[in-house]
């Protein structure tokens, strides 16, 4: 089945994310790109996210959903991971088929489809109506490869020694693999789901990767020679690269109930420059009772101001009293404005579990960070930190695999006032204006940009 594309206009392009905030609101924010080149977007949700959380509109961008079988509750109404992606793709499959179909006899039809690489049963849609498409790739370009590398037998499993040696990569020690690899037998659903990305990439009409070329030159250099790639970052409201649309400050969709973001503001107003350490994990961490304890006994021996991130879910085990014995130095929010309060001049490190949004969104913004990676893609991500980057530094996990209230606390003075921290503070700098220089006219992404947007003017049906 043929679309019938109507070339007079503008290509529409659909969009669909991987149903997680951590991959929804980069999407999101590369539609507005697209957008602003003149393309129509129609960016796809599932039906459960679009029925809870609604972005504010914007401009030549519609909203339409698909669904994950899950419409009432997402994930959490799933019997785990394994059921939980089955039943995305069979239910995914079957609606975005029928979402394509709804639009085939309109005036503008879907002429491409640009789907989150976790979902690679996008594309198999898309060819059975002649379309092309392209997966977009929310993780750093070198924790890409190290799964392109398994998934085609290049990086043999189990690893029986280390540093680990590829062309372009960084060498990676076992700790500094994505912890499906550094864990043996981790999560295998999404293990297996991670090396799928690669089944039908070959049969992509572009790829696209959510990060700057010269963050990762070496990797995405060796890469491009065997899956030609296209980097578009960084994914971030433009205006906090000094860009774009002034009063755009959106990032897309919030999956969580911020606080007012004038709470951490205000706070933050009263705080000399560089002062603040803001501690956040993200949408997803779970850290022990045990670990949340060192953590904020850490925080506290350091006697520097706080702002730090808790979910309601994570409250409970934070020490009794913590947050009355700390008000005079600490403030503690259950969910925060990061890109506001990263880009706020009292903020002098970034203490981050080091998943790829809150570092690319760290460099952009030139805040060192201390690390503390949790599982996944951050050790790699932390790695690239620490000793590609040199903006900030790793913690050490003791023996029972807790970081201790002193070293949380060595680590953060090192950052804030240590040997190294004006040497951090600088290359946070600079990186800052790597990224403004990419997303600049002429800049790699912003030609990347361009060349997609080539593309898609002028790409045909399949046959």
């Amino acid at each position: 089945m043929e679309n019938k594309i109507n070339r007079s206009a503008a290509p529409h392009v659909l969009l669909v994310p991987y149903p997680s905030q951590g991959h929804v609101n980069p999407m999101f924010q590369f539609c507005k790109s697209l957008a602003s080149h003149g393309l129509k977007i129609t960016f796809a949700t599932t039906v459960f996210i679009s029925k809870t959380f609604t972005p504010k509109p914007y401009p030549s961008i519609q909203l339409d959903t698909i669904s994950d079988g899950f419409d009432d509750g997402g994930y959490d109404q799933s019997a785990g991971v394994a059921d939980y992606l089955a039943r995305v793709k069979a239910a995914g499959t079957k609606t975005l088929a029928e979402l394509i179909k709804r639009h085939h006899d309109s005036p503008d039809p879907i002429a491409c489809v640009v789907y989150d690489s976790f979902l690679p049963w996008a594309l198999d849609v898309a060819m059975q109506f002649g379309l092309p498409g392209g997966p977009f790739y929310t993780q750093a370009c070198t924790v890409n490869y190290v799964y392109y590398c398994v998934h085609h037998g290049l990086l043999k499993l189990p690893i029986s020694s280390s540093p680990i040696s590829i062309d372009g990569l960084q060498s990676l020690g076992l700790h500094d693999m994505p912890s499906f690899i550094g864990v043996a037998g981790s999560y295998p659903a999404y293990f297996e789901m991670l090396l799928s990305q690669y089944s039908n990439t070959h049969q992509a009409d572009f790829v696209l990767v959510n990060s700057v070329y010269e963050f990762e030159q070496e990797v995405v250099d060796s890469m491009s020679k065997v899956s030609p790639l296209l980097t578009i970052g960084p994914t971030i409201p433009l205006i906090y690269l000094d860009k774009g649309i002034k009063e755009d400050k959106e990032y897309g969709y919030d999956l969580f109930k911020a606080d007012s973001p004038e709470s951490a503001t205000n706070w933050l107003n009263s705080k000399p420059a560089g002062s603040v350490v803001y501690v956040s994990f993200g949408s997803m961490a779970n850290l022990s009772v045990k670990q949340m304890e060192e953590l904020a006994l850490g925080l506290k021996s350091t006697d520097l101001y706080f702002l730090w991130v808790v979910r309601a879910s994570e409250l409970p085990k934070l020490p009794p009293n913590f947050a009355q014995d700390t008000a005079e130095k600490g403030l503690i929010l259950n969910w925060g404005p990061q890109l506001e309060i990263l880009s706020h001049p009292a903020v002098g490190c970034f203490f981050s579990h080091c998943g790829w949004n809150s570092t690319v969104e760290a460099l952009s913004l030139g805040v060192p960070m201390v690390g503390m990676p949790q599982w996944t893609d951050q050790p790699t991500d932390a790695k690239l930190m620490e000793d590609l980057w040199k903006v900030g530094v790793r913690v050490k996990v003791d023996e029972n695999g807790i970081v201790g209230r002193d070293e949380i606390e060595l680590c953060i003075k090192e950052v804030i006032e240590g040997k190294r921290s004006t040497e951090m503070r600088n290359n946070a700098k600079n990186w800052r204006n790597v990224a403004l220089q990419a997303i600049s006219e002429g800049g790699s992404s912003d030609k990347n940009i361009r060349q997609l947007v080539s593309i898609l003017n002028n790409s045909k049906t399949r046959k």
